[in-house]
Parts: C-alpha cells; structure tokens; sequence
C-alpha cells in the first residue's frame, strides 16, 4: 500500500504517543519527543490532536509530526523509515504543497532529523536552513549530584505557583494555572514530572517539567525556567540538576534538551549541569 497522511483525533493521539516512545534510543539524533506531544498538551486534547500529523503504510506509523506554532512542523520517524523513499518523497510533497494541509503558504519551517531523507528532498525544493540551535545530552547512568536546594515535585494545588515562574521567566509568556492543568491531564504526563526550585527563604524561583520515554529511553527536560527577578545566583544549574535526577529516577537512560547556540547563556548554563553539548543541528526553512 501506498503512504497516507493522516490527521489524527484524540482517541487516535495514544499510537502516535506510542510511535514516539518506540522511536526514542541511546544515540538517536535530536528528534520529536512524546514529552514534545506532553507539553503541547497544554492547550487540550482536541489542540494536540489538531496539531498531529501521522504518515503510515499498511497500518503501521512511520512518521509522526507536530504542528508546534505558525508555519512550523516537528516530526521525525521510525530510525529504519529515515532513507524510506516512498516515505521521504510523500513526506515532502505534503510538505510542500498548502493545499495538503500540513504547512500554509508562505514562510515555513521544518524539523527533522538530520541524516532524513527529507532533509535532502527539502533542499532539492529550494528550501535553505534556518538558525543553528544546540542539542545537549547529559547520561545518567550514574547518581546525579544533589542541586543544592529544596525542589518538590508539583501537584495541581501548587499549579498555580509553577505556572507564575515559569510566566515570569519568559518575556511575554501567559502561561496560567490552567495551562498546566491541561498539561497534566494529557497521557504523556503519567510519565512526567513538574518540579519548583525554592530559595532559602521559601520563595520558588525556578521551574522545569520531565518527560520520561520509558525505562531506558532517553528523556526530555521542557520547558525549564528562572525567574527573571532570581537570575544569577545558580538557580539555573540547581533546577537543571534536579531535574536530570527526576528524570534517573523515571527509568531515563539520559535527559536531553536542546537550546538556540544564539542564547549565550543557554549553553554554558546546561553545561554547569553535566550536559555535552552535541553537533549543532537546523531547520529546513522555506521564504516567503
């Protein structure tokens, strides 16, 4: 049979959920995540569902992608479907053409591990590269340091206070308590875990979420923030530790996170926290 695009409903995101996981291996390049589904979550079940695109072949998913903002796809697929042709070139016909409804018209970006086929198809349709950013991988299969502060895990009745971090961590962020309550009702959030950094005097200051992939499969940190009025003072690498620790404890076989290479403090902060940085990695960009 051929390749079919499908647009999943909620009831249909637990195989692309399931796909994701499967996908995720010591070594991998920095590809899509179910933590990625887990924290798109945030705006519901019917949102996430709207944001999904699956490709498959007899019933079986190859590839998964997640429209995560205007004009922008995340997506990666099976590590034996990556130099698929059939795969590759439908991929990128969707891709291409507005009127398959993937990517509208216009500027446009894609996502996706660097060795895929489709990032040579894309260049092949005059489609350049965007900014550079940095994945970073810090392996856990021994302890993890202490952080060095108190950080609890966070349930819905401190939603509240981790969301007011995390908005006062990002300019321009309206991040609310019922975002993570969304967040947290998702299924990839039964393998996560929200943590708040607290200060000396008991004031949280720093926020992050771990999403794990299943015993032994890497792990994601996302999001991760300090507050703007707590800055310089360590908290950064104390959240980012505890954090790599939640996700030890989660059964991750390492935690990753990737970063713009254009933030300079970005880089350096996860390096304090054991992280090495990997080869940089950019989207496929197309102009308007």
């Amino acid at each position: 049979m051929s390749i079919i695009l499908g647009e999943p409903d909620v009831g249909g995101l637990g195989a692309a959920e399931d796909a994701l996981r499967r996908w995720q291996y010591n070594g991998a390049p920095m590809q899509l995540h179910p933590g990625d589904l887990g924290w798109y979550w945030r705006f519901g079940a019917a949102a996430t569902a709207r944001a999904v695109r699956t490709w498959s072949r007899d019933g079986e998913i190859l590839a998964v992608g997640l429209l995560d903002g205007p004009g922008l796809i995340r997506l990666t697929t099976a590590s034996d479907a990556r130099r698929d042709e059939e795969l590759g070139r439908r991929m990128a016909a969707d891709i291409v053409d507005p009127a398959r409804g993937v990517l509208p018209e216009g500027e446009a970006n894609v996502e996706a591990p660097q060795d895929a086929l489709l990032q040579e198809l894309l260049r092949e349709n005059g489609w350049g590269t965007d900014e550079p950013w940095t994945p970073l991988r810090r392996d856990l299969a021994e302890p993890v340091e202490d952080p060095g502060l108190r950080v609890e895990a966070v349930g819905p009745e401190r939603a509240g206070e981790w969301a007011a971090v995390l908005r006062a961590s990002f300019k321009g962020s309206t991040f609310g308590e019922e975002r993570w309550l969304a967040m947290a009702s998702g299924s990839p959030f039964a393998d996560a875990r929200s943590l708040t950094a607290y200060d000396d005097r008991g004031e949280a200051v720093a926020v992050a979420t771990v999403w794990s992939a299943g015993p032994g499969r890497p792990g994601l940190i996302e999001p991760m923030g300090v507050h703007q009025d707590h800055r310089g003072r360590g908290y950064g690498k104390a959240i980012t530790i505890a954090a790599v620790s939640a996700l030890r404890e989660l059964g991750s076989s390492s935690a990753l996170v990737c970063t713009p290479s254009a933030n300079p403090g970005a880089v350096p902060a996860y390096e304090s926290g054991g992280f090495q940085a990997l080869p940089e990695v950019r989207d496929r960009r197309r102009d308007a």
